[in-house]
Protein backbone atom coordinates (compact mmCIF):
# COMPACT_ATOMS: atom_id res chain seq x y z
CA UNK A 1 0.00 0.00 0.00
CA UNK A 2 1.37 3.45 -0.81
CA UNK A 3 1.11 6.51 1.71
CA UNK A 4 -1.31 8.42 -0.62
CA UNK A 5 -4.50 6.67 1.53
CA UNK A 6 -5.44 7.92 4.60
CA UNK A 7 -4.97 5.74 7.68
CA UNK A 8 -9.15 4.72 8.49
CA UNK A 9 -10.01 1.67 6.01
CA UNK A 10 -13.12 2.74 5.76
CA UNK A 11 -12.09 6.31 4.09
CA UNK A 12 -10.13 4.81 1.44
CA UNK A 13 -10.73 4.82 -2.56
CA UNK A 14 -12.11 1.11 -3.07
CA UNK A 15 -11.08 1.57 -7.00
CA UNK A 16 -7.05 2.60 -5.16
CA UNK A 17 -7.03 0.10 -2.79
CA UNK A 18 -8.17 -2.92 -4.91
CA UNK A 19 -6.02 -1.49 -7.57
CA UNK A 20 -2.79 -1.55 -4.81
CA UNK A 21 -3.56 -5.26 -3.45
CA UNK A 22 -3.20 -6.30 -7.60
CA UNK A 23 -5.82 -8.95 -9.02
CA UNK A 24 -4.23 -11.70 -7.08
CA UNK A 25 -6.91 -13.85 -5.12
CA UNK A 26 -6.34 -12.41 -2.12
CA UNK A 27 -6.66 -8.77 -2.97
CA UNK A 28 -10.14 -9.91 -4.28
CA UNK A 29 -11.29 -12.25 -1.30
CA UNK A 30 -10.18 -9.45 1.00
CA UNK A 31 -12.35 -7.13 -0.90
CA UNK A 32 -15.50 -8.79 -1.36
CA UNK A 33 -15.18 -9.32 2.41
CA UNK A 34 -14.79 -5.78 3.22
CA UNK A 35 -17.62 -5.23 1.24
CA UNK A 36 -19.90 -7.81 2.63
CA UNK A 37 -18.93 -6.27 6.01
CA UNK A 38 -20.51 -3.18 4.85
CA UNK A 39 -16.80 -1.46 5.42
CA UNK A 40 -16.80 -0.79 1.63
CA UNK A 41 -20.51 -0.92 1.34
CA UNK A 42 -21.66 1.41 -1.59
CA UNK A 43 -24.54 2.11 0.72
CA UNK A 44 -22.01 4.61 2.79
CA UNK A 45 -22.33 3.57 6.28
CA UNK A 46 -20.64 1.46 8.05
CA UNK A 47 -20.58 0.28 11.88
CA UNK A 48 -17.71 0.90 14.33
CA UNK A 49 -14.87 -1.50 13.62
CA UNK A 50 -17.37 -3.47 10.72
CA UNK A 51 -19.03 -5.33 14.32
CA UNK A 52 -22.12 -4.33 16.97
CA UNK A 53 -23.10 -0.37 17.47
CA UNK A 54 -22.74 -1.50 21.27
CA UNK A 55 -22.05 -4.92 23.51
CA UNK A 56 -24.16 -7.55 22.30
CA UNK A 57 -26.35 -9.96 24.45
CA UNK A 58 -26.37 -12.60 21.04
CA UNK A 59 -24.67 -13.63 18.21
CA UNK A 60 -27.03 -15.70 16.41
CA UNK A 61 -31.05 -15.76 15.63
CA UNK A 62 -32.62 -18.83 14.39
CA UNK A 63 -36.16 -17.60 12.92
CA UNK A 64 -38.47 -20.04 12.67
CA UNK A 65 -41.53 -19.00 10.78
CA UNK A 66 -44.96 -20.55 10.39
CA UNK A 67 -46.46 -20.22 7.28
CA UNK A 68 -50.29 -19.71 7.05
CA UNK A 69 -51.10 -17.72 10.57
CA UNK A 70 -51.05 -20.22 13.62
CA UNK A 71 -53.98 -19.98 15.71
CA UNK A 72 -53.05 -18.02 18.90
CA UNK A 73 -55.94 -19.10 21.23
CA UNK A 74 -55.22 -23.06 20.28
CA UNK A 75 -51.21 -22.43 20.95
CA UNK A 76 -49.93 -20.11 23.25
CA UNK A 77 -52.80 -17.70 24.25
CA UNK A 78 -56.28 -19.99 25.82
CA UNK A 79 -59.47 -17.99 25.91
CA UNK A 80 -61.79 -20.33 27.44
CA UNK A 81 -64.78 -17.97 27.19
CA UNK A 82 -64.33 -19.36 23.58
CA UNK A 83 -65.60 -22.77 24.89
CA UNK A 84 -68.01 -21.24 27.19
CA UNK A 85 -69.42 -19.16 24.42
CA UNK A 86 -69.05 -21.20 21.74
CA UNK A 87 -71.82 -21.51 19.14
CA UNK A 88 -73.40 -18.44 19.94
CA UNK A 89 -73.34 -15.10 18.29
CA UNK A 90 -71.07 -12.19 19.52
CA UNK A 91 -74.60 -10.23 19.90
CA UNK A 92 -75.33 -12.85 22.29
CA UNK A 93 -72.00 -12.55 24.84
CA UNK A 94 -70.77 -10.04 26.96
CA UNK A 95 -68.15 -9.63 23.87
CA UNK A 96 -70.51 -8.41 21.19
CA UNK A 97 -68.33 -4.84 21.19
CA UNK A 98 -65.47 -6.85 19.73
CA UNK A 99 -66.57 -6.06 16.54
CA UNK A 100 -67.21 -2.19 17.37
CA UNK A 101 -66.10 -0.28 13.85
CA UNK A 102 -64.71 1.83 15.96
CA UNK A 103 -62.00 -1.18 16.90
CA UNK A 104 -61.64 -2.36 13.48
CA UNK A 105 -60.60 -1.72 9.85
CA UNK A 106 -62.42 -4.53 8.47
CA UNK A 107 -64.50 -7.38 9.98
CA UNK A 108 -63.43 -11.04 9.72
CA UNK A 109 -65.60 -12.98 12.08
CA UNK A 110 -68.90 -12.69 9.39
CA UNK A 111 -69.33 -16.05 8.12
CA UNK A 112 -72.91 -17.05 6.27
CA UNK A 113 -75.38 -19.94 8.82
CA UNK A 114 -76.77 -22.95 6.19
CA UNK A 115 -80.00 -20.33 5.30
CA UNK A 116 -77.15 -17.87 3.86
CA UNK A 117 -77.66 -15.45 6.84
CA UNK A 118 -74.82 -13.30 8.30
CA UNK A 119 -73.49 -14.72 11.71
CA UNK A 120 -70.59 -13.69 13.84
CA UNK A 121 -70.59 -17.19 15.93
CA UNK A 122 -67.89 -17.65 18.40
CA UNK A 123 -65.29 -21.39 18.02
CA UNK A 124 -64.74 -23.49 20.80
CA UNK A 125 -61.07 -24.55 21.79
CA UNK A 126 -59.96 -27.11 19.23
CA UNK A 127 -57.48 -28.12 22.16
CA UNK A 128 -56.82 -28.53 25.64
CA UNK A 129 -54.09 -26.25 27.50
CA UNK A 130 -52.02 -27.13 31.22
CA UNK A 131 -49.99 -25.10 32.86
CA UNK A 132 -45.99 -25.70 32.71
CA UNK A 133 -42.94 -25.18 34.57
CA UNK A 134 -42.31 -23.43 37.65
CA UNK A 135 -43.78 -20.28 35.55
CA UNK A 136 -47.36 -22.19 35.40
CA UNK A 137 -47.63 -20.74 31.63
CA UNK A 138 -50.71 -22.10 30.04
CA UNK A 139 -49.48 -24.29 25.90
CA UNK A 140 -51.84 -26.01 23.93
CA UNK A 141 -51.40 -29.89 24.56
CA UNK A 142 -50.69 -30.06 20.94
CA UNK A 143 -47.37 -28.61 21.62
CA UNK A 144 -45.97 -30.66 24.83
CA UNK A 145 -42.07 -30.67 23.82
CA UNK A 146 -42.17 -26.91 23.22
CA UNK A 147 -44.44 -26.60 26.96
CA UNK A 148 -41.87 -28.84 28.70
CA UNK A 149 -39.07 -25.74 27.76
CA UNK A 150 -41.80 -23.00 28.78
CA UNK A 151 -39.48 -21.80 31.93
CA UNK A 152 -36.69 -20.64 28.86
CA UNK A 153 -39.41 -18.71 26.78
CA UNK A 154 -40.59 -15.28 26.71
CA UNK A 155 -44.08 -15.44 25.42
CA UNK A 156 -45.68 -12.05 23.75
CA UNK A 157 -49.26 -12.45 23.39
CA UNK A 158 -50.17 -8.88 21.96
CA UNK A 159 -49.33 -8.66 18.14
CA UNK A 160 -50.93 -6.79 15.89
CA UNK A 161 -50.28 -6.18 12.12
CA UNK A 162 -52.08 -4.45 8.93
CA UNK A 163 -52.17 -7.15 5.97
CA UNK A 164 -55.07 -9.24 6.68
CA UNK A 165 -54.06 -12.15 3.64
CA UNK A 166 -50.52 -13.57 3.51
CA UNK A 167 -48.72 -10.62 2.07
CA UNK A 168 -48.67 -10.52 5.90
CA UNK A 169 -45.36 -12.93 5.66
CA UNK A 170 -43.36 -10.41 3.96
CA UNK A 171 -44.79 -7.41 6.66
CA UNK A 172 -43.69 -9.85 9.27
CA UNK A 173 -40.51 -10.18 7.78
CA UNK A 174 -40.00 -6.21 6.80
CA UNK A 175 -42.05 -4.07 8.73
CA UNK A 176 -44.20 -2.83 5.76
CA UNK A 177 -47.19 -4.04 3.87
CA UNK A 178 -46.79 -5.26 0.83
CA UNK A 179 -48.41 -2.21 -1.10
CA UNK A 180 -45.92 0.42 0.33
CA UNK A 181 -42.73 -1.64 -2.23
CA UNK A 182 -40.12 -4.09 -1.11
CA UNK A 183 -37.85 -3.40 1.96
CA UNK A 184 -35.11 -5.06 3.62
CA UNK A 185 -36.01 -8.19 6.01
CA UNK A 186 -34.70 -8.34 9.29
CA UNK A 187 -32.48 -11.45 8.18
CA UNK A 188 -31.45 -8.36 5.55
CA UNK A 189 -30.56 -5.60 7.68
CA UNK A 190 -28.33 -8.15 10.20
CA UNK A 191 -26.05 -9.33 7.14
CA UNK A 192 -25.99 -5.62 6.72
CA UNK A 193 -24.83 -4.35 9.77
CA UNK A 194 -23.03 -6.88 11.40
CA UNK A 195 -19.44 -8.60 10.25
CA UNK A 196 -18.86 -12.16 10.13
CA UNK A 197 -18.13 -15.25 12.54
CA UNK A 198 -17.13 -17.58 9.93
CA UNK A 199 -15.65 -17.12 6.57
CA UNK A 200 -16.05 -20.53 5.27
CA UNK A 201 -20.14 -20.09 5.60
CA UNK A 202 -22.63 -17.57 4.55
CA UNK A 203 -23.86 -15.63 7.38
CA UNK A 204 -27.47 -15.21 6.24
CA UNK A 205 -29.43 -18.65 5.68
CA UNK A 206 -32.53 -19.35 4.63
CA UNK A 207 -34.26 -23.33 4.80
CA UNK A 208 -37.30 -24.38 3.73
CA UNK A 209 -39.87 -23.21 0.89
CA UNK A 210 -40.37 -19.37 0.34
CA UNK A 211 -43.20 -18.14 -1.66
CA UNK A 212 -42.29 -16.09 -4.80
CA UNK A 213 -43.18 -12.57 -2.66
CA UNK A 214 -41.00 -13.53 -0.13
CA UNK A 215 -38.39 -14.72 -2.00
CA UNK A 216 -35.30 -11.72 -1.59
CA UNK A 217 -33.96 -9.85 1.51
CA UNK A 218 -31.76 -7.10 0.49
CA UNK A 219 -33.64 -4.82 -1.89
CA UNK A 220 -32.44 -1.81 -1.29
CA UNK A 221 -29.53 -2.86 1.05
CA UNK A 222 -28.37 -4.89 -2.43
CA UNK A 223 -28.18 -8.77 -3.29
CA UNK A 224 -25.16 -9.26 -1.90
CA UNK A 225 -27.73 -8.82 1.56
CA UNK A 226 -29.84 -11.74 0.20
CA UNK A 227 -30.05 -14.96 2.76
CA UNK A 228 -28.62 -17.85 0.79
CA UNK A 229 -31.04 -20.74 0.47
CA UNK A 230 -29.48 -24.30 1.62
CA UNK A 231 -31.27 -27.59 1.40
CA UNK A 232 -30.55 -29.93 4.18
CA UNK A 233 -28.96 -32.63 1.64
CA UNK A 234 -24.98 -32.76 1.78
CA UNK A 235 -24.85 -34.11 -1.38
CA UNK A 236 -26.82 -31.49 -3.02
CA UNK A 237 -26.77 -28.59 -0.19
CA UNK A 238 -27.47 -25.78 -3.19
CA UNK A 239 -28.20 -25.45 -6.15
CA UNK A 240 -25.56 -25.16 -8.66
CA UNK A 241 -22.93 -26.15 -5.73
CA UNK A 242 -21.31 -28.67 -7.84
CA UNK A 243 -19.44 -29.19 -10.86
CA UNK A 244 -21.92 -30.60 -14.05
CA UNK A 245 -18.84 -33.07 -14.53
CA UNK A 246 -15.68 -33.88 -12.40
CA UNK A 247 -12.61 -31.66 -12.54
CA UNK A 248 -9.16 -32.58 -11.04
CA UNK A 249 -8.37 -30.54 -8.00
CA UNK A 250 -5.57 -28.77 -10.52
CA UNK A 251 -8.22 -27.79 -13.37
CA UNK A 252 -10.41 -26.66 -10.74
CA UNK A 253 -7.48 -24.39 -9.55
CA UNK A 254 -6.48 -22.98 -12.70
CA UNK A 255 -9.94 -21.92 -13.37
CA UNK A 256 -10.70 -20.24 -10.00
CA UNK A 257 -7.74 -18.58 -10.38
CA UNK A 258 -8.93 -17.03 -13.72
CA UNK A 259 -12.56 -16.16 -12.64
CA UNK A 260 -10.60 -14.20 -9.42
CA UNK A 261 -8.61 -12.08 -11.92
CA UNK A 262 -11.22 -11.90 -14.27
CA UNK A 263 -13.64 -10.00 -11.57
CA UNK A 264 -10.75 -8.51 -9.81
CA UNK A 265 -10.52 -6.39 -12.93
CA UNK A 266 -14.20 -5.42 -13.80
CA UNK A 267 -14.20 -4.91 -9.80
CA UNK A 268 -11.68 -2.29 -10.52
CA UNK A 269 -13.35 -0.76 -13.16
CA UNK A 270 -16.66 -0.56 -11.72
CA UNK A 271 -16.02 -0.66 -8.17
CA UNK A 272 -19.59 0.54 -7.00
CA UNK A 273 -21.78 -1.80 -8.73
CA UNK A 274 -23.59 -3.60 -5.78
CA UNK A 275 -24.08 -6.52 -7.97
CA UNK A 276 -21.13 -7.06 -9.21
CA UNK A 277 -19.64 -7.07 -5.59
CA UNK A 278 -22.20 -9.29 -4.20
CA UNK A 279 -21.52 -11.87 -7.32
CA UNK A 280 -17.73 -11.87 -6.61
CA UNK A 281 -18.43 -12.05 -2.91
CA UNK A 282 -20.73 -15.01 -3.34
CA UNK A 283 -18.04 -16.93 -5.67
CA UNK A 284 -15.17 -16.77 -3.15
CA UNK A 285 -17.99 -17.97 -0.72
CA UNK A 286 -18.65 -20.54 -2.75
CA UNK A 287 -15.45 -21.75 -3.35
CA UNK A 288 -15.08 -22.00 0.84
CA UNK A 289 -18.64 -23.82 0.82
CA UNK A 290 -17.60 -26.50 -1.13
CA UNK A 291 -15.66 -27.87 2.05
CA UNK A 292 -17.92 -26.66 4.98
CA UNK A 293 -21.50 -27.05 3.92
CA UNK A 294 -21.72 -30.27 3.46
CA UNK A 295 -19.42 -31.04 6.75
CA UNK A 296 -22.44 -28.96 8.22
CA UNK A 297 -24.72 -31.11 6.89
CA UNK A 298 -23.39 -34.25 7.93
CA UNK A 299 -25.04 -35.47 10.50
CA UNK A 300 -22.57 -38.97 11.01
CA UNK A 301 -21.04 -37.68 14.05
CA UNK A 302 -24.43 -36.52 16.30
CA UNK A 303 -24.91 -39.19 18.63
CA UNK A 304 -27.86 -41.24 18.35
CA UNK A 305 -29.34 -39.57 21.28
CA UNK A 306 -29.14 -36.25 19.61
CA UNK A 307 -30.89 -37.21 16.47
CA UNK A 308 -33.30 -39.18 18.64
CA UNK A 309 -34.03 -35.95 20.44
CA UNK A 310 -34.53 -33.91 17.16
CA UNK A 311 -37.01 -36.59 15.86
CA UNK A 312 -35.03 -37.42 12.73
CA UNK A 313 -35.98 -41.70 13.56
CA UNK A 314 -39.85 -40.35 13.21
CA UNK A 315 -41.48 -39.91 9.83
CA UNK A 316 -43.82 -36.91 10.60
CA UNK A 317 -41.22 -35.12 11.98
CA UNK A 318 -37.85 -35.78 10.50
CA UNK A 319 -37.80 -33.02 7.80
CA UNK A 320 -37.92 -30.12 10.21
CA UNK A 321 -36.03 -32.23 12.71
CA UNK A 322 -33.12 -32.37 10.31
CA UNK A 323 -33.58 -28.18 9.82
CA UNK A 324 -33.44 -27.41 12.89
CA UNK A 325 -30.42 -29.78 13.99
CA UNK A 326 -28.63 -28.34 11.05
CA UNK A 327 -29.35 -24.23 12.60
CA UNK A 328 -27.93 -25.27 15.92
CA UNK A 329 -24.83 -26.93 14.23
CA UNK A 330 -24.59 -23.68 11.61
CA UNK A 331 -24.84 -21.43 15.04
CA UNK A 332 -22.66 -23.28 16.05
CA UNK A 333 -20.13 -22.35 13.85
CA UNK A 334 -21.10 -18.64 13.78
CA UNK A 335 -23.66 -18.34 11.09
CA UNK A 336 -25.61 -15.16 12.32
CA UNK A 337 -29.09 -15.93 10.56
CA UNK A 338 -30.52 -18.89 9.78
CA UNK A 339 -34.12 -18.23 8.87
CA UNK A 340 -36.18 -21.62 8.35
CA UNK A 341 -39.86 -21.67 6.63
CA UNK A 342 -42.02 -24.41 8.05
CA UNK A 343 -45.08 -24.82 5.89
CA UNK A 344 -44.54 -22.75 2.69
CA UNK A 345 -45.85 -22.75 -0.38
CA UNK A 346 -49.06 -21.21 -1.50
CA UNK A 347 -50.84 -19.74 1.11
CA UNK A 348 -49.04 -22.01 4.09
CA UNK A 349 -49.57 -24.94 5.56
CA UNK A 350 -51.28 -23.62 8.49
CA UNK A 351 -53.93 -21.74 6.88
CA UNK A 352 -56.63 -23.55 8.23
CA UNK A 353 -60.04 -22.22 6.91
CA UNK A 354 -61.68 -25.39 7.73
CA UNK A 355 -60.60 -28.85 9.32
CA UNK A 356 -58.37 -26.60 12.09
CA UNK A 357 -58.32 -29.37 14.53
CA UNK A 358 -56.93 -32.27 11.79
CA UNK A 359 -54.76 -29.31 10.48
CA UNK A 360 -53.13 -27.73 13.45
CA UNK A 361 -52.70 -31.70 15.37
CA UNK A 362 -50.96 -32.66 12.38
CA UNK A 363 -48.73 -29.33 12.06
CA UNK A 364 -47.78 -29.12 15.41
CA UNK A 365 -46.65 -32.72 15.59
CA UNK A 366 -44.42 -32.25 13.05
CA UNK A 367 -42.77 -28.86 15.04
CA UNK A 368 -42.93 -29.60 18.27
CA UNK A 369 -40.23 -32.02 19.12
CA UNK A 370 -37.81 -30.57 16.83
CA UNK A 371 -38.25 -27.22 18.89
CA UNK A 372 -38.01 -28.70 22.16
CA UNK A 373 -35.00 -30.36 21.07
CA UNK A 374 -33.26 -27.35 19.63
CA UNK A 375 -34.43 -25.36 22.78
CA UNK A 376 -32.52 -28.19 25.04
CA UNK A 377 -29.72 -29.14 22.75
CA UNK A 378 -28.58 -25.26 22.62
CA UNK A 379 -28.93 -24.88 26.48
CA UNK A 380 -26.94 -28.00 27.35
CA UNK A 381 -24.20 -26.98 25.00
CA UNK A 382 -24.32 -23.18 26.68
CA UNK A 383 -25.51 -22.12 23.29
CA UNK A 384 -29.17 -20.84 24.42
CA UNK A 385 -27.87 -17.93 26.15
CA UNK A 386 -26.25 -16.40 22.78
CA UNK A 387 -29.05 -17.69 20.24
CA UNK A 388 -32.15 -15.75 19.81
CA UNK A 389 -34.41 -17.92 18.82
CA UNK A 390 -37.81 -17.14 17.38
CA UNK A 391 -41.03 -18.71 16.47
CA UNK A 392 -43.21 -16.38 14.74
CA UNK A 393 -46.65 -16.40 11.86
CA UNK A 394 -47.97 -13.40 9.87
CA UNK A 395 -51.12 -13.61 12.10
CA UNK A 396 -53.14 -15.08 14.29
CA UNK A 397 -56.97 -17.04 13.78
CA UNK A 398 -60.22 -15.23 14.37
CA UNK A 399 -62.00 -16.19 17.29
CA UNK A 400 -64.86 -17.31 15.33
CA UNK A 401 -65.34 -20.04 12.86
CA UNK A 402 -65.65 -20.11 9.40
CA UNK A 403 -67.55 -22.88 8.07
CA UNK A 404 -68.23 -25.20 10.18
CA UNK A 405 -64.88 -25.93 11.83
CA UNK A 406 -62.31 -23.58 10.51
CA UNK A 407 -61.01 -19.93 11.53
CA UNK A 408 -59.67 -17.28 9.32
CA UNK A 409 -56.94 -15.04 9.30
CA UNK A 410 -56.60 -12.40 12.37
CA UNK A 411 -54.42 -9.68 12.66
CA UNK A 412 -55.97 -7.09 15.59
CA UNK A 413 -54.05 -9.79 17.94
CA UNK A 414 -51.89 -13.00 18.03
CA UNK A 415 -48.77 -14.59 19.80
CA UNK A 416 -44.65 -15.09 19.33
CA UNK A 417 -42.59 -16.07 21.52
CA UNK A 418 -38.63 -15.96 21.65
CA UNK A 419 -36.26 -17.44 23.54
CA UNK A 420 -32.33 -17.41 24.23
CA UNK A 421 -30.04 -14.19 23.48
CA UNK A 422 -30.26 -12.81 27.29
CA UNK A 423 -34.31 -12.25 27.07
CA UNK A 424 -36.17 -12.99 30.35
CA UNK A 425 -37.08 -16.75 30.71
CA UNK A 426 -40.96 -18.15 31.96
CA UNK A 427 -42.82 -15.29 31.32
CA UNK A 428 -45.79 -13.89 29.62
CA UNK A 429 -46.10 -10.51 28.39
CA UNK A 430 -49.60 -8.30 26.28
CA UNK A 431 -52.64 -9.49 26.79
CA UNK A 432 -55.60 -9.86 24.13
CA UNK A 433 -59.23 -10.04 25.63
CA UNK A 434 -61.55 -12.53 26.80
CA UNK A 435 -62.00 -14.48 23.29
CA UNK A 436 -58.15 -13.26 21.68
CA UNK A 437 -59.91 -11.12 19.44
CA UNK A 438 -57.56 -7.28 20.16
CA UNK A 439 -54.59 -7.31 21.50
CA UNK A 440 -55.59 -4.76 24.70
CA UNK A 441 -52.38 -4.80 26.75
CA UNK A 442 -48.98 -4.03 25.74
CA UNK A 443 -49.63 -3.85 22.30
CA UNK A 444 -46.82 -4.63 19.93
CA UNK A 445 -46.50 -4.41 16.30
CA UNK A 446 -44.25 -6.47 14.59
CA UNK A 447 -41.32 -4.45 14.14
CA UNK A 448 -41.17 -4.16 17.92
CA UNK A 449 -40.04 -8.55 17.70
CA UNK A 450 -37.36 -7.04 14.86
CA UNK A 451 -36.07 -3.92 17.45
CA UNK A 452 -35.55 -6.27 20.08
CA UNK A 453 -33.71 -8.85 18.46
CA UNK A 454 -31.40 -6.00 17.00
CA UNK A 455 -31.20 -4.67 20.62
CA UNK A 456 -29.67 -8.19 22.13
CA UNK A 457 -27.75 -8.17 18.39
CA UNK A 458 -26.28 -4.67 19.64
CA UNK A 459 -27.57 -3.17 16.79
CA UNK A 460 -29.14 0.59 17.11
CA UNK A 461 -31.72 0.48 13.89
CA UNK A 462 -31.58 4.21 13.71
CA UNK A 463 -27.33 4.12 12.50
CA UNK A 464 -28.62 1.40 10.10
CA UNK A 465 -30.12 4.37 7.76
CA UNK A 466 -28.97 4.19 3.78
CA UNK A 467 -28.21 7.58 2.47
CA UNK A 468 -31.17 8.68 0.67
CA UNK A 469 -33.55 6.10 2.15
CA UNK A 470 -35.71 7.46 4.58
CA UNK A 471 -37.26 5.15 7.28
CA UNK A 472 -40.28 5.66 9.31
CA UNK A 473 -40.38 5.37 12.81
CA UNK A 474 -42.29 2.19 12.65
CA UNK A 475 -39.64 0.76 10.51
CA UNK A 476 -37.33 0.90 13.57
CA UNK A 477 -40.16 -0.31 16.01
CA UNK A 478 -39.29 -0.50 19.91
CA UNK A 479 -37.30 -2.96 21.69
CA UNK A 480 -39.81 -4.86 24.24
CA UNK A 481 -37.75 -4.07 26.98
CA UNK A 482 -40.58 -6.03 29.75
CA UNK A 483 -39.34 -9.66 28.51
CA UNK A 484 -35.31 -8.07 28.03
CA UNK A 485 -32.97 -9.64 31.07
Amino acid sequence: MTNRHPPHLGSINRRLFLADLGIGFTGLALGAMLHRDALGSSAGWAPPNGLAHFAPKAKSVIWLFMNGGVSHVESFDPKPMLTKYGGKTIAETPFADAQDPKKLALERLVVPDANGNQRNTLYPLQSGFKKHGQSGIEVSDWFPHIARNVDRLAVVRSMWTTDSNHGAQTQFHSGRNMLDGEFPTLGGWVHYGLGSLNDNLPQFISIGTREYWNKKDGHYLGPAHDAVPLRIDPKSPLDFGQAERPFSAEAQSVGRNLVSQLNALRGVEYPDDPALAARVASYELAFRMQQSVPEVLDFSKESDRTKTLYGLDLPHCREFGSQLLAARRLVERGVRFVQIQHGGGGAGAWDAHSGLKGNHSKLALAVDQPIGALLDDLDQRGLLDETLVVFATEFGRTPGSQGSDGRDHHIFGFSVWMAGGGLKRGVVHGATDEIGFHAVENRHYVTDIHATILQQLGLDSRKLEVPGRKRLEIDHGKPIHEIIA
